[in-house]
């Protein structure tokens, strides 16, 4: 059921995009002759006026067809006013451009609402063991849900216990993974019982301390602000992922962070998890979805709809229209960087769902 959801989620996704395209030329006077969610054949077709509205058989996206996108494309006389390629740059930058504005504006309304009316967890750390690593030390003794009472005699909050394992050095020379001199005594809860055990922290060079090997699970506590103050956490949160989103070309040559990368199966995956766990996570991934299909579709390459504005934009400064060929070879190029970053994405999904899936 949580698949079926995930992919309503994308199927949403791509329509509001195409609508956004479909609705600027429309609206400017440029003839469109399709509207397609997914890719033909067509299982469904229904054309009202001059636009035959369909559902295809593939699910791998969606198009509008708008007469004239293609330079060389064969037009009927009476419709060449209205051809892509005759109207003027700023008429074909807005079309273009209202996909992604579709998408910006999708993830924005999404944080808003999450910010506004849904809440945001506070993230301050509970006790509450909420992951245990499958190879650290605590794998087999504390179990997710268990509540960490002590260490060694020290209790309180989440920082006061990091911060007395903190306390533990190595036996020997400090590395990743090392042991330390002497075990610590952890206290903890399970439903109605309190059990006691000892265990050896290990050093995580990663996080440059001493761990158990658990994470602590969030205050499930909700917060929200006005309706106001919304607004501008929301656009906060939108340039944050935008930037980050920016970087994912860089990424491609850091083999640490090409690791990150991930495809629309793991879009699926990430969405379908997120459905299962809670409504906040949830809006974060379909917004964070949104808005990664937005800013990755504004990258300057064809076929991409930032590569039409780049090309749309170099043609209002050099005053006449790019030659055809010129525009096929930066198709090429654009098309092999997409199969390139697919590849690497969807690489990494098969690695994540050969380890057991997306970690929460």
């Amino acid at each position: 059921m949580n698949w079926t959801l995930a992919f309503v989620a994308f199927a949403l996704l791509i329509i509001l995009h195409e609508f956004g395209h479909f609705a600027a030329a429309k609206s400017v006077g440029m003839q469109v002759t399709r509207f397609s969610l997914f890719f033909p054949p067509a299982l469904f077709k229904k054309q009202v006026g001059e636009t035959s509205y369909e559902i295809g058989a593939i699910p791998l996206g969606g198009f509008v067809k708008i007469t004239g996108m293609n330079p060389e494309e064969e037009i009927e006389p009476e419709h060449l006013d209205r051809a892509y390629f005759r109207q003027p740059v700023w008429k074909r930058i807005v079309v273009i451009a209202a996909g992604p504005a579709m998408n910006f504006l999708i993830a924005f309304i999404l944080i808003y609402i999450l910010f506004a009316f849904v809440g945001v967890s506070s993230g301050v750390p509970t006790t509450n063991v909420d992951t245990v690593d499958r190879d650290g030390v605590a794998a087999g003794i504390i179990e997710p849900g268990d509540k960490i009472v002590s260490i060694d005699g020290q209790s309180g909050g989440a920082e006061a216990l990091v911060g007395e394992l903190a306390e533990s050095s190595c036996r020997g020379e400090k590395r990743d993974g090392c042991a330390a001199s002497k075990p610590v005594t952890v206290a903890i809860e399970r439903g109605s019982e309190t059990l006691t055990f000892e265990a050896t922290p290990r050093y995580d060079a990663d996080n440059d301390r001493m761990r158990l090997g658990v994470t602590f699970a969030p205050d499930p506590t909700k917060v929200t602000e006005s309706p106001g103050a919304a607004i501008g956490s929301a656009a906060s949160a939108i340039w944050r992922v935008t930037k980050l989103t920016l970087t994912l070309p860089a990424r491609l040559f850091d083999p640490e962070k090409r690791k990150e990368i991930s495809s629309a199966a793991g879009g699926y995956e990430a969405t379908a998890k997120a459905i299962d766990t809670d409504t906040e996570r949830t809006i974060q991934i379909i917004a964070l979805i949104s808005l990664s299909l937005a800013v990755i579709n504004l990258f300057p390459f064809l076929p991409l709809d930032g590569g039409h504005i780049f090309w749309a934009l170099a043609e209002k400064v050099r005053g006449k229209p790019i030659p055809v060929p010129v525009l096929e070879r930066a198709s090429i190029i654009g098309l092999a960087l997409i199969g390139v970053l697919f590849f690497i994405g969807l690489s990494n999904d098969i690695e994540r769902f050969s380890n057991g899936g997306f970690k929460p």
